[in-house]
């Protein structure tokens, strides 16, 4: 039996602003009608992040809660996944969001170099994130930027510090981080069965022009997939996305290539393990 794809919208990130492309929602309602037209064309995951008022990144959890209320009333049946990504806040304000209990949250075990910095994640950190998704019943996606950070995925959850199998997202494309490789993305795939079994659900994200091909590759070979505006603006080097909707309805174009088809709310939650 083929398995369903996931497909999860990461719908406005840190970094984008409108003069980049001004479908990138930033106010709550803006993000709550976004995820909407996403979620009727497929998504059924949003990774969500909040903004200030300037567009500048926020990690204030009443900006959370906002969201999430909306969320809930439009979309009651998508998986809201909250991002405790490092470029929203420093230390423990990251987390600050996770007593909300989203149904899943963003980890990073590691640290890496982005393009103009270096993407910290100090071990003390990582180790307080992970108990707060435990304490609050957040599953965490484990957002991999290299390969230690699935084999430090593996020794936390042997200890005890993910409760379920690890969910984890290989992120390529990053400047300075990991490209894009063919070779690597399959290693990658090998290495997550070999580490928590053949059955174990994973997902890839590809930043800018290589959204669409991690979103081939991962599809093609049974994973999951990310698209949205956080991570890529256009369609095409000269076509900007109208919405984060029509990034979602070419990703869920490639599964119908690959008769995959596009998972429901129910079946993520299935896959997933969620409640």
């Amino acid at each position: 039996m083929t398995t369903p794809c996931i497909i999860c919208v990461a719908i406005t990130g840190s970094l984008p602003r409108k003069a980049h492309n001004p479908a990138v929602p930033i106010s709550v309602s803006e993000q709550v009608e976004s995820t909407h037209a996403a979620h009727e064309a497929g998504a059924t995951i949003v990774h969500a992040h909040v903004r200030n008022d300037d567009e500048t990144p926020s990690s204030d959890p009443e900006r959370f809660a906002a969201l999430k209320e909306g969320l809930e009333t439009h979309c009651p049946d998508i998986i809201i996944q909250f991002s405790t990504g490092g470029r929203s806040g420093a230390g423990q304000a990251r987390g600050g969001m996770l007593p909300l209990r989203p149904h899943m949250a963003s980890l990073s075990v590691g640290s890496n170099n982005f393009p103009t910095r270096v993407y910290e994640n100090p071990p003390d950190l990582i180790d307080w994130l992970a108990a707060q998704m435990i304490e609050h019943g957040v599953k965490p996606e484990i957002e991999a930027f290299d390969l230690s950070h699935i084999l430090r995925a593996a020794e936390m959850h042997a200890a005890g510090q993910i409760a379920d199998t690890p969910y984890v997202q290989f992120v390529m494309g990053v400047k300075n981080a990991m490209p894009a490789d063919r070779e690597v993305f399959d290693f990658y795939v090998r290495t997550v069965k070999r580490l928590f079994g053949d059955d174990t659900p994973w997902c890839a994200a590809g930043i800018g022009a290589q959204q669409d091909v991690l979103n081939r590759w991962s599809i093609a070979a049974g994973g999951h997939a990310r698209t949205g505006l956080e991570d890529n603006l256009r369609l095409s080097r000269e076509v900007l996305a109208p919405s984060n909707a029509a990034l979602v309805a070419r990703t869920a174009a490639i599964c119908a290539e690959h008769d995959r088809p596009v998972a429901t709310p129910a079946e993520a939650k299935r896959i997933l393990g969620l409640a």
